[in-house]
């Protein structure tokens, strides 16, 4: 408190040079971002992903992505509010725009990326008490070419970066507003729902926004133990903070997440190329799908043409073509394999197993034997002792024979998992398995890629252990002349249905996620040392995200300080603890003294107990943000960095803070001075990765960024 009253006298002042300075970064920000941002007028990397998408949803044509819908919604949003159509294809890195209206989405993720620059001044600023720690910060973001070179696109990065710190800068005011006595005022509510609405965008953008959810939770918990600790407070206060918490952080968000994808179902309602990651009865709600509305027979007969989609989530179609397996993989008969797009090759024909098919209507039942026949090349499904090709455990699944003519190898078993007996195959709505009648083995989609000879399909294979899950089937599409149609509406599934099928596509989608061949992935330990950064353009006007190294690697210093800092100060705290309970012991005390600074340090002590408090929770958002990359299995990028870089430099602030606060106030200054000063020449040297460079690659000697390539593995 006595630092409180000695600086009171010049609040007014301290607060006109916080929103001077405040103001002064919002400017710097504006200029540096909004710079070169419709340049280059082509598409550049992951636009012909993000823009497409932000096309599909003006057009509302539904598609699969293995990130949930938010982002994506808001860039076909800004897109349709700023003139653009949706006609453009984005095919691919390179074509020109040519006159369509691409400025106002890259305009828009400007934006936002822009805004992370104040909310990240400010959340620093509440947390350190400190304008030198929010400057030091804040331009350590703005002057990072690689965070500047991600918020200049259309792509998802600058959307859930801006809703990630927005989260932090709730979560900060709303701490501020507790521990001043100000809780349940109208400005504290308003804090804490920000927050919960922050952590529902973030997490609705990308998956990894769980990371902030996990953050704010975990300083959540520590807000209450604090609170629940004051004896001075009555017990119901905690527990009407903890109620007020879970309101706000818990039950709004998850309503909102819902919400959003309610609203993502509802505007995609017209058949995309995404509808085969789904089930039959998903589709059956697409506009334009060969479901939707559909009338066809409800009883799958003998003679029937008919596609067999693979119940497991994301499962494809059934699916031949003319092309043999090669050499080496099994007999070269023909390939059969699992096709996520809909295809006159996912056709089949069904035929009792002994016998052509009659005129007489026969009806498909549980336990009846048949012969599938490939419409297209006359082969019928086959198996036989040859192992699969990809999954060494189960038997090859090919087409054979001529003509529909074949062996007993074609034959096999439907078998109806409720085990219905006497019981008809239904199109849509029966699962089945289909058991070969020689080698007792179940067909089933091992969820293997083949390789390229294969076109890199899905393999079909037969499983001898008759329990697996991937080898349930069910007749999608159901044509014979011979049965009346009925219409198959009441089968569309309702919305939380499609909500749960949505997740299970899009959480198996991102787990195989593999690299393409010839495509640069990154490792996790790559990325804090910014060993190397990706092309964003790699024509004659180039573009390459990397990191300003300056910032990157003073980045890590301070991180290493912190932990150094740290550890001396639980050192220090332990033996204080020690020689305090030796004390209580000698005077048979067994109570434990009170918390107090494990290091007794300057008059500004309360101001530099924050910076460390500040420090702390960075380091924790760093770590949540970064360490479960590594467990991934899943392809990753060097932009996966990004949002723990900002948690980095936001720790940088309160570090500097806290460390300089030993030097004399004209070394302070002059250090302060000489940051700025080093920074600014840094962004200055490195700008051209971010806003274009043209002529000979860095590696020639007449290159004009040659003296810029640090390390070897930088490829601009």
């Amino acid at each position: 408190m006595k630092v409180i009253d000695k600086i009171e006298p010049s609040t007014k002042a301290i607060q006109l040079n916080r929103w001077t300075v405040f103001w002064a970064i919002t400017v710097l920000t504006i200029c540096t971002r909004y710079y070169k941002v419709t340049e280059p007028d082509h598409v550049c990397w992951d636009e012909t992903h993000f823009g497409k998408m932000g096309s599909w949803y003006i057009n509302r044509t539904f598609f699969f992505d293995v990130h949930p819908p938010l982002g994506k919604m808001l860039i076909g949003l800004s897109g349709y509010l700023t003139g653009y159509n949706g006609t453009f294809p984005f095919e691919k890195p390179g074509d020109k725009y040519n006159g369509t209206r691409y400025e106002g989405m890259r305009y828009f993720c400007t934006t936002l990326g822009a805004l992370i620059m104040p909310m990240a001044f400010d959340t620093v600023y509440e947390m350190t008490h400190s304008c030198e720690a929010a400057v030091i910060s804040t331009l350590y973001l703005l002057f990072d070419v690689g965070l500047l070179t991600l918020n200049q696109y259309i792509l998802l990065d600058p959307i859930l970066l801006f809703f990630m710190t927005a989260s932090i800068w709730g979560m900060t005011k709303s701490s501020s507003l507790t521990s001043t006595g100000s809780s349940y005022t109208f400005r504290w509510w308003f804090w804490l729902f920000f927050t919960g609405t922050m952590l529902a965008c973030t997490t609705c953008t990308k998956f990894v926004g769980l990371f902030v959810v996990m953050l704010v939770g975990l300083h959540t918990i520590y807000e209450i133990w604090i609170i629940f600790g004051d004896l001075e407070k009555p017990f119901m206060e905690s527990v009407k903070q903890l109620t007020c918490r879970a309101l706000a952080l818990i039950v709004w968000p998850i309503l909102l997440y819902l919400f959003f994808f309610y609203v993502h179902l509802v505007v995609l309602n017209r058949s995309g190329n995404g509808d085969g990651f789904y089930s039959s009865a998903f589709q059956s709600r697409l506009i334009g799908n060969s479901l939707y509305n559909a009338s066809m027979p409800r009883e799958v007969a003998y003679g029937a043409i008919v596609t067999i989609k693979n119940h497991k989530t994301g499962g494809g179609y059934l699916h031949s073509h003319y092309h043999l397996y090669p050499k080496g993989s099994g007999a070269r008969q023909q390939q059969v394999t699992t096709y996520t797009h809909k295809d006159d090759n996912n056709k089949w024909l069904i035929k009792p197993h002994n016998k052509n098919v009659g005129k007489q209507i026969k009806y498909v039942m549980h336990g009846d034997l048949i012969r599938l026949e490939h419409v297209a090349t006359k082969r019928n499904l086959h198996s036989h002792g040859e192992l699969a090709p990809v999954t060494k455990r189960h038997f090859q699944v090919t087409g054979y024979g001529e003509d529909g003519q074949g062996d007993a190898n074609d034959i096999w078993r439907i078998i109806m998992v409720d085990n219905k007996r006497n019981a008809s195959v239904k199109a849509v709505t029966t699962n089945f398995l289909l058991v070969h009648y020689m080698q007792n083995c179940a067909l089933t989609a091992s969820g293997k890629q083949l390789p390229k000879w294969g076109f890199e399909q899905q393999e079909v294979s037969c499983n001898p252990n008759l329990r697996d899950k991937n080898a349930f089937w069910n007749v999608e599409d159901n044509k014979n002349k011979k049965l009346k149609s009925v219409n198959l509406n009441m089968y569309a599934p309702g919305f939380f249905s499609t909500f749960m099928e949505s997740h299970a596509v899009m959480f198996q989608g991102n787990a195989g996620l593999k690299p393409k061949e010839g495509e640069l992935t990154s490792k996790p330990w790559q990325w804090p040392i910014n060993y190397r950064g990706q092309f964003f353009s790699g024509t004659s006007y180039r573009i390459y995200l990397l990191g300003n190294p300056i910032i990157w690697w003073s980045n890590l210093i301070f991180l290493v300080a912190f932990l150094f800092v740290s550890s001396i100060i639980v050192i220090k705290q332990r033996r204080l603890n020690g020689r305090k309970l030796r004390e209580n012991k000698a005077i048979n005390q067994l109570a434990l003294p009170a918390c107090k600074p494990a290091i007794t340090i300057n008059e500004n002590g309360d101001e530099l107990s924050c910076s460390l408090k500040a420090a702390a929770w960075f380091f924790i958002g760093w770590l949540t943000h970064y360490l479960p990359f590594w467990a991934m299995g899943r392809i990753l990028y060097f932009h996966h960095y990004f949002p723990a870089l900002i948690y980095n430099s936001l720790l940088t602030g309160a570090m500097y803070n806290y460390l300089s606060s030993y030097l004399p106030k004209w070394m302070q200054q002059a250090l302060f001075g000489a940051i700025i000063s080093v920074l600014t020449y840094s962004f200055v040297l490195f700008s051209p990765l971010a806003y274009g460079m043209s002529g000979p690659l860095a590696n020639e000697p007449n290159s004009a960024m040659h003296s810029l390539k640090w390390l070897s593995s930088w490829e601009f």
